[in-house]
């Protein structure tokens, strides 16, 4: 008997919701308040995913011909690890990256179309730094540091390389540095040129360990 009346509740409140619903649905203002609620609450939605991109292509800097997009500095701090000075313009930040060899993922931000052609410039941000051992037995050590992020996980840049898009503005660029050697007092000064990333040794520690390498 107890279920019977429960349904019995049941059905009155559905009863009752139903009357609610055929009030709202025949006045006639209710679908132009839901509209406009609907599309303020949409632009609402539109305007902080703007602003998060937006917030997200300011961690882009621009490329320069006349500057390297970054020179990596680095000090021996025991057997296999340095710690890694990374200049980026004025900006400086510090890393310890264990291994005999460095990589470096840069993400690239190219202009094309009618933005190319006024002369606006690239765009780049730095993305990971790794490490690598010689020996096979130690290469599960090496480490990938990254060395930015997207906030709230709102990633342009991965967003049109998944989806092969450009928004007719801009293509995205994968470059990279492949595995050079480490050595104390090192200095290496990364370029963006039509190969790609190019570094370059800036002293003769970053010569030899080139020499001796190769």
């Amino acid at each position: 008997m107890q279920y019977d009346g429960l349904a019995w509740a049941f059905a009155l409140l559905a009863l009752l919701a139903a009357l609610v619903a055929v009030r709202i649905l025949f006045d006639r203002t209710w679908f132009l308040g839901w509209r406009r609620g609907t599309c303020g609450v949409a632009f609402v939605a539109v305007a902080a995913l703007l602003l998060v991109l937006a917030w997200d292509l300011r961690s882009y800097s621009l490329l320069k011909p006349e500057q390297p997009m970054a020179t990596l500095s680095f000090q021996a701090e025991g057997p296999q690890r340095y710690r890694v000075l990374i200049q980026e313009g004025a900006n400086e930040r510090s890393v310890v990256l264990d291994g005999e060899l460095w990589q470096l993922d840069a993400r690239i931000f190219r202009w094309k179309g009618l933005a190319a052609l006024i002369g606006l410039a690239p765009g780049y941000r730095l993305d990971a730094l790794s490490g690598r051992f010689l020996a096979l037995e130690q290469q599960s050590r090496g480490r990938r540091l990254g060395l930015s992020q997207s906030p709230l996980g709102v990633d342009l840049w991965r967003w049109l390389r998944a989806g092969e898009h450009d928004l007719f503005l801009f293509e995205p660029l994968a470059g990279r540095v492949t595995f050079l050697p480490m050595a104390d007092k090192a200095v290496f000064a990364v370029n963006y040129g039509v190969a790609g990333l190019l570094a370059e040794p800036m002293n003769l520690a970053a010569e030899e360990a080139l020499r001796d390498w190769r």
